[in-house]
């Protein structure tokens, strides 16, 4: 008798736990145009493993000093997004956090680290080819913070063929002045 009892209690702690997205931190994906390996953390949401669905793919972009892991780390970016999902405040989607090291998400003037090459011709493949994504222009978003920030403006102005929406947090914009 005991032991029922104490399953009834149970259960409706257990049932009152909605179920949560993975996050999986610094992934490796081998870069031709940067000759060496880059790092990812990417977020799936609660259903990914269990149905045969393809998300929309938000690509969250670090900071200055940051990498592939900030978002998760600092900002709880994976349980902001849980919370959202489970609210319906959101739809279900994949979010990508790309590491750029302090490339400013550019290719640099003299040609010899071309991050935004690898950006779009490799990571975006990448990812598509991967996971269950929705891969067209009209699925993907791209935001940051900060030099995360000027990356997104970058990425949205240069590449507008690719991204639906843009989100340039605090975007660090430097003038000749």
């Amino acid at each position: 008798m005991k032991c029922s009892f104490a399953i009834l209690l149970i259960i409706p702690v257990f049932s009152g736990f909605a179920q949560s997205g993975l996050l999986k931190e610094s992934l490796k994906v081998k870069s031709t145009i940067l000759i060496k390996e880059m790092e990812y953390s990417i977020y799936l949401p609660s259903d990914y493993e269990t149905s045969n669905r393809r998300y929309p793919v938000l690509y969250l972009l670090h900071g200055y000093g940051d990498d592939e892991t900030g978002w998760a780390q600092f900002g709880e970016a994976h349980l902001i997004c849980d919370r959202s999902m489970q609210a319906g405040e959101s739809a279900p989607m994949i979010i990508v956090m790309p590491d750029a090291g302090v490339t400013w998400y550019v290719n640099n003037y003299d040609g010899k680290v071309k991050y935004e090459d690898y950006f779009i011709k490799e990571l975006i493949p990448h990812i598509d080819e991967t996971y269950r994504t929705r891969p067209t222009k009209q699925y993907r978003a791209v935001a940051g913070l900060s030099m995360g920030g000027y990356g997104t403006l970058i990425m949205a102005t240069k590449h507008p063929d690719l991204f639906s929406s843009a989100a340039p947090l605090s975007a660090g914009v430097f003038t000749d002045e």
